[in-house]
């Protein structure tokens, strides 16, 4: 189960103890962040474990009103139980960007009115605001896909963006929060027209598989790709290409380089004739 809020939290220490303590009561593994700014999580378990955090959750004012987005787990997402304080609830180096998702942030795009806007043929620029690896096992159609390799450089490629000023701007990420950040990144900077699909690309994907997004959506658990039951289809396009042979594949690999660990696309034959895996143009370390 995916979630986030952006909300005043007054003693993020506090409520890092409450959230270890909630989680192993009932069992669940999995990742949360809470910040001076919100909270942001994915955690796993049995249905009825999930039900009762949700309980619990909506008990504590701030966090009340979240959108939980659900999905059918494996048991085997996370490892264990992570539960940090951190500057932001994305990462610990965007802080420095200024923006308070609560005082700026983009128009809300529901995922039904950004099917509408592509079926009607309607003039907008989609911007993928997920790191680049991410985007490269499934995007929407004609998306801007930016060269970042982390949310943290989106403040380099804001000349390009700022460019796009024809037609409105629709950014997406996974699940939403990025989005909530980016598009407070891309008002501050100037730009007037700017959207976030709500809820994120797996919102979306449930209400619309195989409709104008291509290929998989990658999430940052053991999963790593989220398997939707339309994968399965026939209209399922696989987009990801294997970094050695450009053949089609959706298998993500870690370079072995302990320097570099970059996440690539590799096919089961590349991966047997390059074992132990690397990058094939060098490593970024």
């Amino acid at each position: 189960m995916l979630y986030y809020k952006y909300v005043e939290v007054a003693d993020p220490e506090a409520v890092k103890l409450w959230q270890r303590v909630l989680c192993q009561l009932l069992g669940l593994k999995g990742r949360i962040i809470i910040a001076p700014e919100g909270i942001n999580g994915t955690v796993e378990g049995p249905v009825a474990k999930i039900k009762l955090y949700v309980q619990a959750m909506n008990e504590y004012p701030p966090f009340r009103e979240i959108n939980y987005k659900r999905s059918e787990g494996t048991g085997e997402a996370f490892p264990s139980l992570s539960v940090k304080v951190r500057t932001d609830i994305i990462s610990n180096s965007v802080a420095d960007w200024g923006v308070n998702p609560n005082q700026l942030t983009g128009k809300y795009l529901s995922a039904d009115e950004l099917h509408q806007w592509y079926e009607s043929g309607k003039k907008f620029y989609l911007v993928d605001m997920r790191n680049d690896y991410e985007h490269k096992s499934g995007h929407f159609e004609n998306a801007i896909l930016p060269a970042i390799e982390n949310f943290r450089d989106l403040p380099a490629v804001l000349p390009e963006l700022k460019q796009l000023t024809d037609a409105p701007v629709v950014t997406v990420c996974t699940g939403g929060v990025r989005c909530e950040k980016a598009t407070g990144l891309l008002l501050k900077n100037g730009m007037q027209d700017v959207y976030q699909l709500k809820d994120g690309i797996v919102t979306y994907m449930e209400k619309y598989p195989n409709q104008h997004f291509k290929g998989k959506l990658y999430v940052f658990d053991n999963r790593i790709l989220m398997d939707f039951a339309s994968d399965r289809e026939p209209e399922h396009e696989v987009v990801g290409r294997c970094v050695y042979c450009q053949q089609p594949s959706e298998q993500y690999i870690n370079c072995t380089n302990d320097a570099c660990h970059r996440h690539l696309i590799c096919c089961s034959d590349c991966l047997a004739e390059h074992t132990p895996f690397t990058c094939p143009q060098g490593c970024r370390a």
